[in-house]
Order: C-alpha cells, then structure tokens, then sequence
C-alpha cells in the first residue's frame, strides 16, 4: 500500500506550458503517472506532448483529482487556492521563493478543506511503482515497506539510492519542503505511515531550525510503534546563519542539531551519524 497518492491518482499539471512544467511533466508520464490535463490560463488549446491544455479545471473532460503546481511564485498563490476550491487532493506545490503571507493563506485554506499540502519547495512525493508527483530522480525509487520524511530534497535521493541498493524499497516518500511555512508535517505523515499495513519501517530525515524534530519525537513517544530512524543535517552548522533552506536557521537557542538529536534518542528513535548509516539501523531494527 501506499500513503496520499496510488496508481489511481489523475494528475493536473499546474503551469505545464513553462520550462519546468513542461520537462517535468514529460518525466512524469515517463514514469507512469496519470498526467490527465495540463492548465495555464490563456493558454488553452496548445498541447504538451500529447497532453491537452486548458484554462480552466472546469475545461477539463476527465476531472482530475490531485495538482502539481510549477506556476512561478507571484502567480502560484491563486494557482493553489483555485486547486483547493476545486477540492483537488493533494496539492503538491514545487515553486519555491513563494512569500510566507502567500503560503499561509494557501495552507489555511486547505486545512479548511481538509485538502492535503505538500510544500510550498517541495521535491514532491512518489509511492514507487505507482504514482510520482514530483522532480525527484525516480530511478533510484524501488517499491517497498520504508516509508520516509524528509525536509532535503537532495538527502532524499540519497538516502533512498542507499535503501534500494540494501533491498529496502520505498511505500512512499515525502518532501516536506523547506520553506518556514508548509503543509504537512512529521506527524501528519508518522500517523499515515503507523497505519499503512504496508509500511514496515520509517525513516525521518531533518535538518536545522525550527522544532519539528523535537515536535515529532514527543509524538513518537506515545503514538508511533513503528521502527524509526533518524538522520540530522546540518550538525555543524553556525548559529544564526540560513543553511540553503529558509527554514533551516538556528535562532535563540532553539534548532540544532544536537537539540534535534537529543529529543529523538530519549524517544528511543535511533539517530544515524551518517546518511550511509541508515540502511544497517533499519535492517537491525526490523531484524
């Protein structure tokens, strides 16, 4: 099984008739992805491949049901809201450098609607072998039991080549996104991992900044049974300097590494030192 999306999902592509929207969608398809529409207001009636483009979901004879949003920041405010109006689920949102005021407005009304977010800057999400919403490298991507979290897209990759190659396929992976404000979050994502049958093992991937490590590995405590390892990024970050992702600062005292480290050990969540580390964890812990 898989979490958020399957090979059921119909996808529109969000800004299809721009240079990452175009590309990315190919690679969808590629993949298998049901890409049903592509939408770009004023642009209805051009095609990308063999992709039909419309103004307007309304336009759309096969409706779809989730959105992947390329649409450049000062326009992809009102290209998330009309998908959440639209009751699509998920919103998958890869533009990144979105204003903070925007993204709140985009997860707020969502959550009004009970519609799933992922992002905004998000690497996106993949159940492999069934459906990818996202600009992930899917060959390194194996269908499996490990679900995983991550708030760093090029860690991700990483990590997953380094379970594939262990023979530990993936359920479903998710990048949270690395702006301040997102959508989903460790514990929305740990909930739906404890209840998948399917998954066997999580892995959490974290950074700097912000508290939800800290966050999740109070829920883990009393929640999750679940195996879950950890790795932290970002160790020998400086206080008080952005590491790549505008989420990722140590301010106040609040957001190291070693604070992050601490709160998942006394959860008896095991922390790898390295990303290399992972695979031999989660085998002894699923041993």
């Amino acid at each position: 099984m898989s979490i958020i999306i399957d090979d059921s999902t119909k996808v529109v592509v969000q800004g299809i008739t721009g240079g990452q929207g175009r590309f990315h969608t190919e690679r969808l398809i590629e993949y298998g992805t049901n890409v049903v529409a592509g939408v770009t207001p004023g642009k209805g009636g051009e095609k990308v491949g063999e992709i039909n483009v419309y103004d307007s979901f309304d336009e759309i004879p096969e409706k779809p049901t989730a959105s992947i949003i390329f649409v450049p920041a000062p326009f992809a405010r009102d290209a998330a809201l009309e998908a959440i109006e639209f009751g699509l689920d998920p919103v998958v949102v890869i533009t990144e450098h979105i204003p903070i005021h925007d993204s709140l407005e985009i997860v707020h009304r969502a959550s009004k609607k009970n519609i799933v977010v992922i992002g905004p800057n998000t690497p996106g999400i993949i159940s492999p072998g069934k459906c990818k919403m996202g600009v992930m490298p899917s060959h390194v991507f194996c269908p499996g039991t490990i679900g995983l979290i991550s708030r760093s897209g090029t860690l991700t990759y990483e990590i997953v080549d380094d379970l594939s190659k262990a023979g530990m396929g993936q359920s479903t992976a998710i990048g949270l996104g690395g702006d301040p404000i997102v959508g989903l979050n460790f514990i929305d994502l740990l909930v739906r991992f404890e209840r998948d049958p399917d998954t066997r093992g999580i892995v959490l991937i974290g950074e700097i900044g912000g508290s939800a490590e800290e966050e999740a590995a109070e829920f883990i405590k009393g929640h999750i049974t679940k195996p879950v390892i950890a790795y932290i990024a970002g160790r020998a970050a400086p206080k008080g300097k952005t590491m790549g992702h505008a989420g990722a600062i140590i301010s106040r005292g609040t957001g190291s590494a070693r604070a992050k480290i601490e709160a998942l050990s006394k959860a008896n969540v095991r922390v790898a030192a390295t990303p290399g580390e992972i695979p031999a964890l989660l085998a002894e812990e699923l041993a």
